[in-house]
């Protein structure tokens, strides 16, 4: 089985736009984005994850990286191999997007919810990313 997921960079002022979830009562810090559906483009399925998540348009879409490696989902107890493509992308005003100041903050209770914060690119470490396929992009971002 195979599942595909469509991530965004957004770089601001020299950070970058992360998304602190709870997924499953599991707390993830990764890149905004989430899966293609059925019949969707992968340029329109970021677009409409940050409409969804974020509230603001994506546009001048440029690919950035497509996994070209193996990696089993960490969400499927089943076989699930992961292949996520990234493209960076451009909001209006990135500085109009409510983002947290701390990881995770006021995130409560077992529901799935997510808040975003702006992470400095010459500050943090890749680990800081749960995924490992994010933390590839991390490295890449950070030029090495």
């Amino acid at each position: 089985m195979l599942t595909l997921r469509v991530y965004g960079l957004l770089l601001h002022n020299g950070h970058v736009l992360v998304a602190d979830e709870l997924i499953k009562g599991r707390r993830i810090t990764k890149f905004p984005g989430g899966g293609l559906e059925y019949g969707e483009g992968l340029k329109d399925c970021l677009v409409r994850e940050i409409r969804e998540e974020i509230g603001v348009e994506a546009f001048g879409l440029e690919h950035f990286y497509t996994t070209d490696f193996f990696q089993q989902s960490a969400f499927h107890s089943t076989p699930m191999q992961v292949v996520s493509v990234y493209y960076r992308f451009q909001v209006v005003d990135p500085g109009t997007i409510p983002v947290a100041s701390e990881p995770f903050a006021g995130l409560t209770g077992p529901h799935d919810q997510e808040v975003f914060r702006w992470v400095a690119l010459a500050d943090a470490r890749a680990d800081a990313l749960s995924l490992p396929i994010d933390q590839v992009v991390w490295r890449m971002l950070r030029g090495g």
